[in-house]
């Protein structure tokens, strides 16, 4: 577990939080899902490595480490909606963690002199947009943005991100990939049509089939995490290589 990763506490506007970093190249910083910096996500962090990136992994929630069960789960997403720093339901609106956040990334490119890419998954899954407005963070990828969470069409419709940000993003010109199940009702379709229309041909959509008469059941959710699996031909594995190939083309 985290292996060739060391934990270093790093303060930005007050707040302290662990952060996992390890490996050398092009720095990307990988925001974990529900319930918490699982070994899932830790595998993605040393793949991440092993394919010549510097990651760096903040620890938001959870404890690092634990595995994934479903109390663990409902707990941690219980926190999360009840916290000052996540937004889970409001429209228009990034979370608040995400400033810190950007700083975190404002840190990485600092010390390394490079442009910066961001991982969010599932909950953190839009965060990756709304760090996209400062010039330096140059590949967002989106991994099952699940938030707001789309449980009206306005929701579905929509990305925790601000409009001013949205607006940045598109003004900047930047590539934005995403990542969904497309059973996944956590991640509706409707999600990613917004994402078009506001981003355009910027906006590049892995969409794995799931449900019914695809193999892979409909309940699948976290492409490159719990949901992963690393075998050959694998669409999961497939999802992995163009994350890897986008870092590639938008950092170095």
């Amino acid at each position: 577990m985290f292996e060739g990763m060391t934990p270093q506490p790093m303060t930005f506007r007050g707040v302290t939080r662990d952060v996992y970093v390890g490996g050398s190249g092009p720095p990307v910083v990988l925001m974990h899902e529900i319930p918490g910096l699982h070994p899932g996500v830790v595998a993605l962090g040393e793949r991440l490595v092993a394919r010549g990136f510097r990651v760096w992994m903040p620890s938001m929630f959870g404890t690092p480490g634990r595995s994934v069960s479903v109390g663990y789960d409902v707990r941690e997403i219980g926190r999360a909606c009840v916290s000052k720093e996540f937004t889970v339901w409001a429209l228009g609106r990034s979370s608040p963690i995400v400033q810190w956040l950007r700083e975190l990334a404002r840190h990485a490119h600092e010390e390394q002199g490079l442009p910066v890419g961001a991982l969010g998954m599932c909950l953190t899954g839009g965060f990756a947009l709304a760090m996209a407005v400062d010039d330096f963070l140059a590949a967002p990828v989106l991994t099952q943005p699940s938030c707001p969470f789309p449980l009206t069409p306005a929701r579905a419709r929509a990305i925790d991100a601000s409009e001013e940000e949205i607006d940045r993003v598109v003004a900047r010109g930047v590539c934005v990939l995403g990542l969904r199940f497309t059973a996944d009702r956590a991640v509706p379709a409707a999600r990613f049509e917004f994402l078009r229309e506001r981003l355009g041909d910027r906006f590049e959509a892995i969409e794995i089939p799931s449900g019914f008469g695809t193999g892979l059941p409909p309940w699948s959710h976290s492409v490159l995490g719990v949901d992963f699996v690393d075998e050959d031909g694998h669409p999961t594995v497939a999802a992995l290589d163009r994350v890897v190939g986008f870092f590639e083309e938008q950092l170095r």
